[in-house]
């Protein structure tokens, strides 16, 4: 039998109703001081409830994990008061929700940090790209990111503790789970890839050590909340942020073996390139190749987002390329439009 969209299906412990997930999207909206969710926040998700599970925008786990202005947080009693009733208004319309867990690494700057400290990062290598920040005015600017400090193996610690606070904080918040962003040439990716990982301790040169970060972070976050409520989000071959890999299918196989040991909830892979808000089928046949292998070496639920319409979502679904296609979409209306659900 054809999987459709509208089959319902099982992420961990949790039924869904359909197969149309809303991606995480930055809205940098949260409330200030605090970075701390207000009640547009509330309204702008109970509005998308009617996904099957909505993955929140990043939320950063620390001060330290902050890389743009007025993104909201969730380590303080203010923040998790905030999320909660975000929570409560996407549970009263019968919705899902999943908080995205970040730590932006080297794409923050001085003014995010504490004590206006350097952003850090595996390595001291500076990023290809800016960052939204706060003028002198109030204004929010773009500004280049000041080359980082490269974590030390007590840093690299406390930040997996920081992790695995932020999980049982979006739980005390209401959350039905966690999903860990990987990618995007955020933290946990900056380690897992080759360009902006220079390490020669236990968390670089090899392959097996970039990946130990991101390995125990995850292993911190489902000894926390259970791995039945935690998702982890990918960008195989992603050229964000100045990211790529010297062997990226054998990375990424690696990680994914790893992952599907743990049973989590799901995992969550990225197309690499997209045009507009429809797929490029002009995107490099490699990625083709790519999740391919992931798929066959991932036995959980697997979901993929990346400029999907209504006919490239179902035929993935039909093909068996995915189990679940996550949408940007803008409402409950919005999701509609995008698969000609209304006249």
């Amino acid at each position: 039998m054809t999987t459709s969209l509208f089959d319902p299906i099982r992420i961990g412990a949790i039924r869904l109703e359909h197969r149309i997930a809303m991606a995480p999207l930055t809205r940098s909206r949260a409330g200030q001081p605090g970075n701390v969710p207000t009640a547009m926040n509330v309204e702008y998700y109970r509005q998308r409830a009617g996904a099957a599970l909505i993955i929140t925008e990043a939320t950063q786990i620390s001060q330290q994990g902050q890389g743009y202005a007025w993104t909201p947080g969730i380590h303080s009693a203010e923040q998790i008061a905030g999320w909660r009733a975000v929570g409560d208004a996407v549970h009263a319309e019968q919705g899902r929700i999943f908080m995205q867990l970040w730590h932006v690494g080297r794409v923050s700057h001085p003014t995010f940090q504490p004590g206006g400290a350097l952003p850090v990062a595996p390595s001291a290598l500076p990023v290809p790209g800016k960052t939204f920040i706060v003028d002198a005015q109030g204004n929010g600017i773009w500004s280049d990111v000041p080359t980082p400090q490269a974590l030390s193996i007590s840093g690299i610690e406390s930040i997996v503790k920081d992790y695995r606070r932020a999980a049982r904080n979006a739980i005390a918040a209401g959350m039905d789970g966690v999903e860990i962003h990987a990618g995007n040439g955020y933290l946990l990716d900056q380690f897992i890839n080759s360009n902006s990982n220079h390490r020669c301790d236990r968390y670089g040169s090899t392959l097996e050590n970039r990946a130990r970060f991101l390995l125990e972070v995850v292993d911190a976050v489902c000894a926390e909340i259970g791995a039945d409520r935690v998702g982890v989000r990918l960008t195989p071959m992603g050229r964000f942020m100045g990211m790529g890999d010297e062997t990226p299918q054998a990375t990424f196989q690696h990680i994914v073996e790893q992952l599907d040991q743990r049973r989590l909830a799901y995992l969550h892979l990225v197309e690499p390139a997209m045009v507009g808000t429809v797929r490029d089928e002009a995107c490099d046949p490699a990625w083709d190749e790519m999740i391919r292998l992931l798929r066959s070496t991932y036995s959980g639920v697997l979901m993929l987002a990346g400029g999907y319409e209504r006919a490239s979502a179902e035929q993935a679904l039909a093909s068996g390329r995915a189990d679940i296609i996550a949408f940007g979409v803008c409402s409950r209306n919005g999701i509609n439009r995008t698969l000609s659900l209304t006249a």
